[in-house]
């Protein structure tokens, strides 16, 4: 991994704070678990979102009284349970729970605890809505020439919003490309992807078009010493970050009128979804997207049958 991909990529002093993350002996403790989470390959936006987790958990812990030698299943689920109270949703608390047991587990190997009580804490599944898709006209609309497509700037977000609907791929994914990690002979791309998993996936000609326009008549413009091999970089020479990308996707849904509040994460689910209702089968899918599971990887089906069922209910004489 390049110096400007891992400078890119590593996570701010996390945000917030609280009584657990002020304390000395508790913020030695979450620098210790922070320092774990990168090792095991978690994203840094997971490893913000668990150290604020388990610093919630040290407050309550400090509030109750007691060292952390006394965390037990009947304190996690104390703390759980004013989580619930609150008013948290189902998918923070599963993300919770998935926190303190990384968290409860890193104690015991560590031999700060004599058991590890995070294994008898049952996570609630989330209920996982349906995602925004564009429909492929709405994606066609994003894609055509705007006025702005003859400056560095213009040039970039139309590459980036080619590259994320052409592959699926993650904003991060994208932000962490390096000039080497395009094959144009093959047509395809290598993904630094999460937990450290690379794949290849394929990539479309406008796409590629698109990125060597940025290439040669944006990306030059900007280059310096501090560019390294990354395939994006911002107005100052360094790699693009995924703030600016998920600008650059906004801003060009905009310029083209496809949409305001279009994210990079729709046009991967509008990728996955147009896969599938052009014919795609969904392990393919799913290897283009870098899923661990197929389960992931089947929402996208639920939108198709949507889509269909939503034709058959206006088409159908007997619906």
């Amino acid at each position: 991994m390049s110096e400007a991909r891992s400078a890119a990529e590593e996570d701010p002093a996390p945000a917030g704070g609280g009584p657990g993350g002020r304390t000395p002996g508790h913020t030695a403790l979450l620098d210790e678990f922070r320092r774990h989470l990168r090792s095991t390959g978690r994203s840094p936006h997971t490893v913000r979102a668990y150290l604020g987790d388990v610093r919630s958990l040290l407050d309550h812990l400090d509030e109750v009284g007691g060292g952390i030698h006394g965390i037990d299943i009947a304190l996690l689920r104390a703390w759980l349970s004013r989580a619930h109270g609150a008013g948290a949703a189902r998918s923070t608390m599963a993300r919770r729970t998935a926190a303190v047991r990384g968290f409860t587990a890193f104690l015991h190997r560590t031999g700060r605890i004599e058991a590890d009580p995070g294994p008898l804490l049952a996570a609630p599944a989330p209920r996982r809505p349906l995602p925004a898709v564009l429909d492929e006209e709405q994606a066609h609309a994003a894609l055509r020439p705007t006025e702005d497509d003859d400056t560095p700037t213009g040039l970039r977000r139309t590459a980036v919003v080619e590259v994320l609907y052409a592959t699926g791929i993650r904003v991060a994914e994208l932000c962490a490309l390096d000039l080497d990690d395009v094959d144009r002979e093959r047509r395809t791309l290598l993904v630094h992807g999460k937990g450290g998993k690379d794949r290849v996936v394929p990539i479309g000609t406008p796409a590629l078009d698109a990125v060597d326009r940025w290439l040669q008549a944006g990306r030059p413009n900007w280059a310096d010493a501090a560019s390294g091999r990354a395939l994006f970089i911002g107005a100052r020479g360094g790699r693009l970050g995924t703030r600016t990308a998920r600008r650059d996707v906004h801003e060009r849904m905009r310029s083209a009128e496809a949409g305001d509040g279009v994210a990079p994460h729709d046009l991967r689910h509008s990728a996955a979804t147009h896969l599938l209702n052009g014919g795609a089968d969904l392990r393919s899918v799913q290897e283009i997207l870098g899923h661990s599971s197929l389960r992931s990887t089947q929402i996208y089906t639920h939108v198709s049958i949507e889509r269909l069922t939503r034709a058959y209910n206006q088409a159908h004489p007997r619906a």
